[in-house]
């Protein structure tokens, strides 16, 4: 979580923070009130945390998450040590569209380790918990709805350049979260046609300390009995059940399919 919140912090400030790109969350408002010169957008953004952090545990007690508070805390303090340890007067380079997607990748793929490991880092986040609590809308619409009015109010504040790359950017950081997180739980379905299911499930069990279920099929063409094993593993486990069922079985059929995540490991033989 710590190098989680760590990668989050370094995209938000050397990417987001120095092009005042705002597609929404609190760290997007930070960058217009940083705007004001009243307050700068890490200590806007730490101070936003802890009241937001405060109310969390008020309203919604014990079951707030002590993984969400840690999160959200070291990132609101790496956020204000960055900008006092390494102050940028501007962008690091000449070219914005490159820097809008690393200001979009960075965080994202951050914020997916956080949340495959049940945790997040605050801001809006708690908003939407107290919401859920409270109301009946629609939790996301609302906040997709403040996150465009945070956007929109970019092109007012920065100019109609910085205002569209905000824009773009609230558009596409949805689809490169989704994606990290899609890509981080991938893993591979295999069905595996073949006449002595035997070997493969012996594999499977005791070299890849997986599950698998057989059932009987039949072959339209030949009419023979088969059988068909049914497994899913992550990737390295996909490559070593594959070259094994091509020099044990090199007769079988196999068809691999992506899958979202392996969910059970039990045996069973139907």
């Amino acid at each position: 979580m710590t190098a989680a919140t760590a990668v989050m912090a370094c995209g938000i400030y050397f990417f987001k923070f120095a092009n005042n790109f705002a597609f929404g969350g609190i760290t997007g408002l930070a960058v217009l009130v940083a705007k004001t010169g009243v307050i700068s957008s890490g200590d806007f953004n730490f101070v936003c945390n802890i009241v937001l952090l405060v109310l969390g545990f008020l309203v919604l007690g014990k079951g707030f998450g002590a993984k969400t508070f840690y999160c959200s805390m070291l990132l609101s303090f790496l956020l204000s040590i960055l900008e006092r340890v390494y102050p940028m007067d501007g962008p690091l380079t000449n070219q914005p569209v490159l820097e809008l997607m690393f200001a979009i990748a960075v965080p994202a793929f951050g914020s997916a380790i956080l949340f495959n490991m049940g945790a997040s880092s605050g801001g809006t986040d708690i908003v939407a918990m107290i919401l859920k609590k409270y109301t009946g809308y629609d939790i996301g619409r609302v906040l997709m709805l403040s996150d465009v009015a945070i956007a929109v109010a970019g092109v007012f504040v920065f100019g109609m350049e910085t205002g569209l790359f905000s824009i773009l950017g609230l558009v596409l950081r949805s689809v490169i979260t989704d994606n990290f997180i899609e890509s981080f739980n991938l893993s591979k379905c295999f069905n595996v046609v073949c006449s002595n299911p035997e070997p493969i499930c012996n594999f499977i069990i005791r070299d890849l300390h997986r599950g698998a279920t057989v059932y009987t099929a039949q072959g339209v063409f030949s009419g023979k009995k088969k059988y068909i094993v049914l497994t899913a593993l992550n990737r390295p486990q996909a490559v070593r059940l594959r070259n094994f069922i091509k020099e044990t079985e090199p007769g079988a059929f196999i068809l691999i399919s992506n899958t979202s995540e392996i969910i059970g490991r039990g045996f069973h033989t139907v």
